[in-house]
């Protein structure tokens, strides 16, 4: 068997003696810990009782699961010995204190696609680490008010076939398997790569009535295949869990999207930006693709709330250039694509 450079090793030869990097180390090294608990309860399903139990719900009104929690608990508790200030959680309503003076803060999407769980679809957590400075006021819950591109590192950990953590530390994007043996996680794929093209998108076709022009436009244009403006076929993918719709484009390219739509809860989007959209865009922009919200780069738009939402679109850099073309040249209240008159996904003329 092929020896690989275990994530302690690697956050070790990274951090060097420089003190921020140091606490950035240990502070991943904490939640690649906790993943590895999270991923021992998934692995026993409903042996472990019942994970899909509703538990209330969260400050956004979705529902909690009982392994949303857990999962929450699990992270909570490794974190106490981390250079962690405070930890921002999709489950909690306010950050939580944690040490007073540390470096850093985290922000957190415990389980990913939890809703998934008992139909045994890949899950999993999503983080974001960055500096903590409060540059809006004095309160807590102003430090975690910084733009996406302070992140100092950010990864997610897909619970799957393998159990897997995608991290980037601002040096690129890398794929750490972990080893059910020895329970580390070791470097499979260094400086992964996202494919700049791509002939796969990814979407929940179900909202496409509440959907704005641009999106639509961009939609029927891809569903012309060849024939069409794109000049080339697609497949549509939608596995309705962020994590593992990220991996797969990780692995194999693709644009995932999320926009704004018609609700009214969703008019800014439905992810949520501090510990969704911007970890996923970090990521995804070191490993050489684009994440953009249709009208600006993710990690450049500027929170106002901690639980934010905000559109999220990344892939494949060429595609996610496409579809920031059809915002700046359709108009939202578009119903077609101009190029195909009365043809669209559900129409044809």
């Amino acid at each position: 068997m092929t020896e690989h450079q275990t994530l302690s090793s690697f956050l070790e030869s990274w951090a060097g003696q420089d003190d921020l990097r140091r606490a950035v180390a240990a502070t991943t090294q904490s939640l690649a810990e906790s993943c590895c608990a999270i991923a021992e309860i998934i692995a026993l399903g409903s042996l472990a009782g019942s994970l899909s139990a509703s538990r209330g719900e969260n400050v956004d009104g979705d529902t909690q699961l009982e392994l949303d929690m857990r999962a929450n608990e699990i992270i909570l508790d490794e974190l106490v010995d981390a250079p962690v200030a405070y930890l921002a959680s999709e489950e909690l309503e306010l950050p939580v204190p944690i040490n007073q003076g540390a470096p850093l803060y985290v922000a957190i999407d415990p389980l990913d696609g939890s809703s998934n769980i008992d139909t045994n679809v890949s899950v999993g957590t999503i983080f974001s680490v960055m500096p903590m400075k409060c540059d809006k006021g004095d309160a807590e819950t102003d430090c975690f008010l910084q733009k996406g591109i302070h992140q100092v590192a950010a990864g997610y950990v897909i619970y799957g076939p393998q159990t897997a953590m995608v991290l980037t530390l601002g040096e690129g994007t890398h794929v750490f398997t972990l080893n059910p043996d020895t329970g580390e996680f070791c470097l499979t794929i260094p400086h992964v790569k996202v494919p700049e093209e791509t002939h796969e998108f990814a979407i929940n076709a179900s909202n496409f009535r509440r959907w704005d022009g641009h999106i639509k436009a961009y939609i029927d244009d891809c569903m012309e295949g060849a024939e069409g403006p794109h000049a080339k076929n697609y497949n549509m993918r939608w596995i309705a869990s962020l994590v593992a719709e990220c991996h797969r484009i990780m692995m194999r390219g693709g644009i995932f999207l999320y926009p704004g739509d018609r609700r009214p809860a969703y008019q800014t989007g439905r992810l949520r930006l501090a510990y969704e959209c911007n970890p996923i865009a970090f990521l995804v922009e070191q490993a050489g693709g684009a994440a953009s919200t249709g009208y600006e780069r993710v990690l450049e738009v500027d929170p106002t709330d901690i639980h934010q939402r905000a559109p999220l679109i990344f892939g494949s850099r060429r595609e996610v250039e496409l579809v920031n073309h059809y915002y700046k040249e359709v108009h939202p209240l578009q119903e077609r694509s101009q190029l195909f008159g009365s043809r669209g996904l559900f129409h044809t003329g």
